[in-house]
C-alpha cells in the first residue's frame, strides 16, 4: 500500500523503552537463543531452514514441548535466519554461522535492536498471509508443486487484506475519538473491511464475508502475538464450532458478550512497528515530539491538523527546555502572515502561548500594535491578569473576529461548536455583517459566506451571504 495523506499524530514510548520490550517478545528472544546455539554441526536445508533431524534438538534448547514444539522452532529459526541473527556460510553443504547482527541484540543502541524486531515482524507478517498448513497439503499436486488455483487464495490480496486491517487498527489506535488502548472487537474490526459505510442492516451474504474474515483474522493474530505487535484474546472456540455462531458474531453483540469474540490492542511496540511501515509506504505519520528540536514555524504549521490533545502535548514538549521570553517572541513571529495557513497559525500560537508563564509578557507587549498580532496579545495580557491592557480598536476587534472564525473553520469546518459561535456573534452584535465586510482581511468573504451556511435562521444568513458578497467585491474577486 501506499499513500501520501496525513495520519493523526502518535504518540510513542522511548526507543530504549521499546527495544527492552522488543528484545522481551518471545519470537525473537527464541530466535536470538538459536542464533547462540547454532555451531559448526548445525545444517539447514535448501531453503535456509532447520533440516527436521535438528528441529528435537532446537526445540529443547527454546525448553518448547507438545506437538507445535518443533514448529515453534522452525520459526524462531526462521526468523533469526531473516534477520540476520544467523548467516548461510556455505549453501550446498548447509553449513550456518551466527551473523553480524546477532552482537546488535547485546551492544547495538536501541535504534539497532528495533531495526532487527522490525526484520522479524516483516518474516511474520509474510507469514500470517499464507494458507493454513493443512490447505497448502490438500493443494500439493503429485509432483509436489502446490496448485494455488484450488485454494482460492491470491497472495497479494491476502497481504493487502491484512495490511489494510492493521491500518485500520492503527488509526482506531492513533484517532482522538478512537478507543485508544483499549481492545478492539474482532467483529468490528473485521466488518470495517468488509461492511460499506453507507450500508444499514448488513445482508447475510455480508455477514457471512465478515464471519470468514474474523476466522482468518483470529488465526493471523495469534501467530502476531509472539511477535509482539498485538496483544490477543483469541475467539471463543465453543463459539465458533457452526457458522451460525460466525454470523452471530458478526451481527451486533452486547458488550457483555464481545469480548468472547476476540479483542485485539496495539502494543506500544506494535505502533511503532506499524507506523514504521506506514512511513515506508509513503504515509504521513506524524509521532508526538518530532518537532521539539524543530522552529517555531515548524511547530505551527506541524500542529495546524493535529487535534487538541496531541498538538497541545506536542507543543509541551516545544516549550520544555526552552527560555520562555525567548520562546514567546520566535512564537509570535512565526504566527504573523497574510496567507490562508496563517489564522491557524494564530490559533496555534494563542494556544502555545497560553501554556508560557508571565516571563512572557515583554514579548506580548512588544506586538500591541502589530494589526495581526495586537488582538491576541491583549487577548493574552488579560488572561495572564495583567491590567493595564490598552483596550482595542473597533477595527482590531472585528479582524481578530474575522481571524479567529477563519482558524476555527481550517481546523474543525463546519463543526457544532462553530455554528453556536455563529450563533453568539450575530446575537450579540446585531449590526455585524453591516461592519464585517469591510475587514481587511484576506478570509473576510470565506468567514462570511461560512457563517451563511451555517446559521440556521434564515433571514440572518441572508444578511452574511449578502455580506460576503460585498467583501468579495471589495477584495476584487
Amino acid at each position: 500500500m501506499s499513500d501520501s495523506s496525513s495520519l493523526p499524530p502518535v504518540r510513542l514510548h522511548p526507543e530504549a523503552e521499546l527495544a527492552r520490550d522488543a528484545l522481551s517478545t518471545p519470537l525473537l528472544a527464541r530466535a536470538a537463543r538459536l542464533a547462540r546455539w547454532a555451531g559448526p554441526d548445525t545444517r539447514v536445508d535448501a531453503g535456509g531452514g532447520l533440516v527436521d533431524e535438528q528441529l528435537p534438538a532446537a526445540a529443547e534448547v527454546l525448553a518448547l514441548s507438545g506437538d507445535d514444539a518443533a514448529a515453534y522452532a522452525s520459526e524462531a529459526w526462521r526468523v533469526a535466519v531473516d534477520t540476520g541473527l544467523v548467516e548461510i556460510v556455505d549453501e550446498e553443504a548447509g553449513t550456518v554461522a551466527a551473523g553480524a547482527d546477532l552482537a546488535l541484540l547485546t551492544g547495538g543502541s536501541p535504534q539497532d535492536v528495533l531495526a532487527v524486531w522490525l526484520g522479524a515482524l516483516e518474516t511474520v507478517l509474510a507469514d500470517a498471509s499464507v494458507p493454513d498448513l493443512d490447505d497448502l497439503v490438500d493443494a500439493m499436486g503429485t509432483g509436489g508443486e502446490i496448485d494455488l488455483s484450488t485454494l482460492d487464495w491470491d497472495p497479494e490480496a491476502e497481504a493487502e487484506f491484512l495490511d489494510g486491517v492493521l491500518g485500520n487498527l492503527y488509526l482506531l489506535t492513533v484517532s482522538e475519538d478512537g478507543p485508544g488502548d483499549a481492545p478492539v472487537p474482532l467483529p468490528a474490526l473485521a466488518a470495517s473491511m468488509i461492511v460499506p459505510s453507507d450500508m444499514g442492516e448488513p445482508t447475510n451474504d455480508v455477514l457471512e464475508q465478515v464471519s470468514d474474515a474474523m476466522m482468518r483474522l483470529d488465526d493471523q493474530f495469534r501467530l502476531l502475538e509472539p511477535v509482539g505487535l498485538v496483544e490477543y484474546q483469541p475467539v471463543d472456540e465453543e463459539l465458533m464450532a457452526d457458522v451460525e455462531g460466525a454470523e452471530e458474531a458478526a451481527a451486533a453483540v452486547d458488550d457483555t458478550d464481545v469480548s468472547r469474540y476476540g479483542m485485539v490492542r496495539l502494543t506500544p511496540l506494535g505502533l511503532y512497528g506499524l507506523r514504521a511501515r506506514l512511513l515506508e509506504a509513503g504515509f504521513e505519520s506524524p509521532a508526538v515530539g518530532d518537532l521539539a528540536d524543530k522552529g517555531a514555524d515548524a511547530l505551527l504549521d506541524g500542529t495546524a491538523t493535529f487535534p487538541q490533545a496531541a498538538a497541545h502535548a506536542e507543543t509541551v514538549q516545544w516549550l520544555d527546555g526552552r527560555e520562555p521570553l525567548a520562546a514567546a517572541r520566535e512564537l509570535l513571529a512565526a504566527a504573523r502572515g497574510l496567507d490562508t495557513g496563517a489564522p491557524l497559525r494564530r490559533l496555534r500560537c494563542q494556544q502555545a502561548l497560553s501554556l508560557v508563564g508571565t516571563e512572557a509578557e515583554p514579548a506580548l507587549r512588544e506586538v500591541l500594535d502589530d494589526p495581526e498580532l495586537g488582538g491576541l496579545a491583549r487577548v493574552w495580557l488579560t488572561e495572564a491578569g495583567f491590567s493595564d491592557v490598552p483596550p482595542p480598536s473597533q477595527d482590531l476587534v472585528f479582524w481578530l473576529t474575522v481571524d479567529t472564525l477563519a482558524a476555527q473553520l481550517a481546523a474543525e469546518g463546519n463543526s457544532d461548536e462553530l455554528r453556536d459561535l455563529v450563533e453568539g456573534l450575530a446575537a450579540q452584535h446585531s449590526g455585524f455583517f453591516a461592519a464585517a465586510w469591510r475587514v481587511e482581511h484576506p478570509a473576510t468573504a470565506d468567514v462570511l459566506e461560512a457563517m451563511g451556511r451555517l446559521h440556521p435562521d434564515k433571514k440572518i444568513a441572508k444578511e452574511a451571504r449578502k455580506a460576503a458578497f460585498k467583501a468579495r467585491s471589495q477584495q476584487g474577486g
